[in-house]
């Protein structure tokens, strides 16, 4: 199991990959973000955009299942995390991107008044070219070694 006490400022994890299909952005953007430019492949042809794009949410979510993936096979001791500070959508996903992500640890701190540590992670997924998509900073709870179950 790794702990809060294993976490290095300045760590990167790699988060893997993930290839991003047109079917994956219509089931989301039809269920959670029904603008033209996610759920409607002729109307996003004659939008802003050129051709249709994932949702924000759907690039988020992509990195979640990746770094929660990366957390398990870790075994890292997550306690889950009270939020995000940033978020940016830095260039639109296209079907057919393949998506690979990495978070850094910025900063780490006990607890005050739980039995975890908080960590700042940095996470980021780039496409194909190496253009990043989508940049966040977030803070996760970690369980400290000796401090049991939260």
């Amino acid at each position: 199991m790794r702990y809060f006490e294993d976490v290095a400022v300045g760590e990167t994890l790699v988060l893997g990959a993930h290839t991003v299909s047109e079917e994956e952005i219509l089931a989301f953007g039809r269920r959670y973000d029904p603008q033209p430019m996610h759920a409607d492949p002729e109307a996003a042809r004659h939008g802003f955009y050129g051709g249709l794009i994932a949702s924000g949410w759907h690039t988020c979510a992509v990195m979640m299942r990746l770094t929660a993936q990366t957390i398990a096979r870790l075994e890292e001791a997550s306690a889950g995390a009270p939020g995000i500070e940033s978020c940016r959508w830095r260039a639109p996903v296209r079907p057919g991107d393949t998506l690979t992500g990495t978070s850094e640890v910025l900063a780490a701190w006990p607890s005050r008044s739980k039995p975890v540590g908080l960590v700042r992670r940095r996470s980021e997924l780039v496409n194909q070219r190496g253009e990043p998509v989508v940049t966040l900073v977030g803070v996760a709870m970690v369980r400290r070694r000796d401090a049991g179950a939260v």
